[in-house]
């Protein structure tokens, strides 16, 4: 599994963010009444992307955590160690491959801020 699918499995599959489902609607009774059958309609077009409440997974898991002193809203090596990866220069080289990255990987403050901007983009738009 890639870091970063490893970094929404962690987030999204967090106990604390799965705590309830939400609640289907009921489908209608059926009417009784003898009605034609309508033509078909035709497909939808899909749905554009949801944007996805990620601050407020990370800050349930957060809480659930007893609200630990980490800076996970700005920094990509809190973020990890949030959800329990591990935040080496290794994975965030790695991680910083993966979503395309240019500049150099040698764990600048430039990368790291690159990093989490990219990887709370990807997570709140589903991607």
């Amino acid at each position: 599994m890639s870091i970063f699918g490893a970094i929404k499995s962690a987030i999204f599959g967090h106990p604390a963010v799965q705590a309830s489902p939400a609640p289907q609607a009921s489908a209608p009774a059926p009417t009784p009444t003898a009605t034609p059958t309508p033509a078909p309609t035709p497909a939808a077009a899909p749905a554009a992307p949801q944007e996805i409440d990620a601050d407020a997974a990370l800050a349930k898991i957060a809480h659930s955590k007893g609200d630990p002193d980490l800076n996970w809203k700005t920094s990509i090596v809190d973020l990890m160690k949030l959800i329990g990866m591990d935040p080496s220069l290794e994975n965030r080289k790695e991680l910083a491959t993966e979503l395309g990255y240019t500049g150099e990987k040698n764990g600048s403050a430039e990368m790291n801020i690159w990093l989490h901007e990219k990887v709370m983009e990807r997570i709140r738009t589903g991607k």
